[in-house]
């Protein structure tokens, strides 16, 4: 009998006790003495009660209330449920999420709504000469609050006649920024700028070339792009497209090389820095779009998520969830074109009052010295990162620095403890979330291992469902009723989040299907609607969740998602490649999984593993360059004229395994060379650097 149905049986006889008149504590105390003191300490109580009765007489309850404490006794088990151990924690972490959901609304249904454009202004108005920004980059520098007030109020002026149609109804037309992570603090100042207008900014990879990148851009809605100088080539290849829908492009410089593109800087040089009503931004929402984040799904191109004003200012509040306060020196190197660099980084900082340290990228050698400089106490990570912290060089210094947080997500367990064992008592807080998801979670204890933790209180607020699927087609299992099959305890389930009016699922600007396509009906219940993650994760008896894999023709790699079919359909450019078939495996001591491709040579073509190796490099961001290449001579298809992964993803690379030729990717050759037994084992070994 379960623990729940036993529960149930006591009922009746605490209903009976409080119509008696009795008192009721001792049902009570006797589970609460079993769970603390054990069986034998407990048994060894009840005798000593025994012997001193006579004194314990005048202030002993009545007999029905002893025989209901031993009924409890029997009925409940000799240990408490595993999850009842974390409840302070969890009622203390559910108490943190109300209020923070609370405040949030209530700062977007004041009018004008206060957005977190407002609270930089306050800010800025409150400390103009504190510098919430510090570059590490060339030309080393703080950013004060006025400063950068100044050029966004700089920037709105200068675009509002882009942006903003007097004789037009509703919000500002979309922007886009196209820059190299160099231009991180101009860019910044121009999205607080466009921020000031109530106008939406999507922030794209400045990696993407060709299709990807005018895909990007067109199906954000921009009427405004603004480039940086260093990406020109990336631009002139998208011009003729982008003109062609009337969408004006500007560099963020004093003059511009291309014919059609303006220059911004002038314009930002006569504009007036006085500051930017609130008022053209009074016609937003909580549902208002603020930001466009790029996500790999598994249509193949970007999809520009939608982030509101209310996700916005609920992401941005995860730094203090966290514990981080206006005292902490925030330390990022991840991109400002992800959610967790911009969002959770700079405009956490910037919600705080806190301190956000710059840097234009991930360097080992340079991480630690920058923390030490500047007195970091908050770092920030995707699971890579931390890895390539471990298996740097050691150094006498490591554990001479100050700090004492470390927040990211996709932390492998064995990772958790070569960190804390090398670099010290740093408390690491994981979290997961998809950057257009109706949900995540938070490992608030720290458990190693786990990217989050639930319980009862916090899944009522944010319902969801672990499911068994069928990972061929990628899809859940349904019984009978057509409803979805739950998982047990422990066991490997597709995570679904109930999409419900406190909780939306906003999707992705753009055709109405390519949202629909990520939800999942009947799940439960014949009118229920739950977003799918696409991520497989299990969760144990007390609560707590582990990431397995994703599904789909998405993988994960150096803390990118990359899609499948988009490296397809750079792959399929080549000319002596007949058909391509991309899916990620697995490397031994590698976090996530690495790109591979099995490739069908064009008739009476040969393979050409330097003019392939040019061609990715070209046209593919770094972390999405398949690794490895399979020779086959055909590619299998399902029924359904769909290419059969799952047996290549199980033989990976293994040159034991596949009689196919296998080819490796080698920088140093700069090409594409045969995968010998020598080149696989240093691969698996980690001395072959991917």
């Amino acid at each position: 009998m379960g623990t729940g149905r036993r529960a149930l049986l006591l009922l009746p006889l605490l209903g009976l006790l409080r119509a008696g008149g009795l008192p009721a504590w001792p049902v009570a105390a006797a589970p609460a003495l079993r769970w603390l003191l054990g069986d034998p300490a407990c048994c060894a109580l009840a005798v000593l009660a025994a012997l001193a009765r006579p004194w314990l007489r005048p202030w002993a309850p009545p007999g029905l209330s002893l025989a209901a404490a031993a009924l409890t006794l029997a009925l409940l088990p000799a240990r408490p449920p595993p999850a009842l151990r974390w409840l302070p924690a969890d009622l203390a972490f559910a108490a943190r999420i109300l209020r923070l959901g609370l405040r949030v609304r209530g700062r977007l249904r004041r009018a004008p709504p206060d957005t977190f454009v407002d609270a930089f202004e306050r800010r800025a108005r409150a400390r103009p000469d504190h510098a919430p920004l510090v570059w590490t980059g060339r030309g080393r520098r703080a950013v004060t609050y006025a400063e950068l007030d100044a050029r966004a109020c700089r920037a709105a002026w200068a675009l509002q006649p882009e942006l903003v149609r007097p004789e037009a109804a509703g919000p500002p037309e979309p922007a886009a920024l196209l820059t190299a992570p160099a231009q991180a603090v101009p860019a910044l100042g121009l999205w607080l700028g466009l921020a000031k207008l109530g106008c939406p900014v999507a922030w794209i990879n400045p990696h993407v070339r060709g299709a990807p990148l005018a895909h990007s851009v067109l199906s954000s809605g921009a009427r405004v792009l603004l480039v940086d100088p260093d990406l020109r080539e990336s631009l002139e290849e998208v011009l003729p497209q982008l003109q062609a829908e009337r969408v004006r492009c500007f560099y963020l410089g004093r003059s511009s090389p291309t014919p059609g593109v303006s220059a911004l800087e002038p314009a930002l040089d006569a504009a007036p820095s006085d500051p930017v009503p609130a008022s053209l931004r009074a016609g937003l929402t909580p549902r208002s779009p603020a930001l466009f984040i790029y996500t790999s799904g598994t249509t193949g191109l970007p999809k520009p998520a939608i982030l509101s004003q209310e996700r916005v200012l609920q992401m941005s509040a995860m730094l203090g969830l966290s514990g981080v306060t206006a005292a902490d020196v925030v330390y990022t190197v991840l991109p400002l074109y992800h959610a967790m660099g911009l969002v959770l980084g700079v405009l956490g900082c910037l919600e705080l009052g806190a301190t956000c340290v710059l840097a234009p990228k991930f360097s080992a050698s340079c991480f630690w010295e920058d923390c030490r400089q500047h007195g970091v106490t908050v770092i920030q990570y995707v699971g890579e990162v931390l890895r390539y912290l471990c298996n740097a060089p050691q150094r006498p210094e490591d554990r001479t620095h100050t700090v004492r947080l470390a927040l990211g997500n996709g932390l492998r367990g064995d990772v958790w403890d070569a960190f804390q064992r090398r670099f010290g008592p740093v408390r690491i807080c994981e979290v997961y979330g998809s950057t257009e998801g109706n949900a995540g979670f938070v490992n608030y204890p720290g458990r190693r291992g786990a990217v989050g933790k639930t319980s009862c209180v916090l899944r009522a607020l944010s319902p969801f469902e672990l499911v068994r699927f069928d990972p061929e087609a990628a899809e859940p299992v349904r019984d009978g009723a057509g409803c979805c099959v739950p998982v047990g305890p422990g066991e490997p389930g597709l995570l679904l989040t109930r999409v419900l009016r406190r909780n939306p699922f906003l999707g992705y600007r753009g055709p109405r299907e390519l949202s629909e396509r990520k939800l999942v009906r009947k799940v439960r219940r014949p009118d229920d609607v739950y977003y799918n993650t696409g991520d497989v994760l299990s969760m144990d008896r007390e609560g707590f969740l582990y990431f397995h894999d994703r599904l789909g023709d998405t993988y994960r790699w150096k803390g990118e998602n990359v899609s499948t079919r988009e490296v397809e359909g750079v792959l399929s450019l080549v000319d002596f490649l007949q058909q391509v078939n991309v899916y990620g495996v697995s490397v031994p001591g590698c976090e996530g999984k690495v790109g591979m491709a099995a490739v069908q040579l064009a008739p009476g073509r040969a393979f050409d593993g330097q003019k392939l190796y040019q061609h990715v490099r070209t046209w593919l961001p770094a972390y999405a360059v398949p690794h490895f290449i399979r020779v086959q001579d055909t590619l299998e298809i399902t029924n359904t004229f769909k290419l059969v992964k799952s047996r290549l993803v199980r033989e990976g690379f293994d040159v034991g395994v596949i009689a196919d030729p296998l080819f490796v990717l080698d920088s140093q050759a700069q090409a594409f060379r045969p995968l010998t037994q020598d080149t696989f084992q240093a691969v698996c070994e980690g001395t072959w650097k991917l």
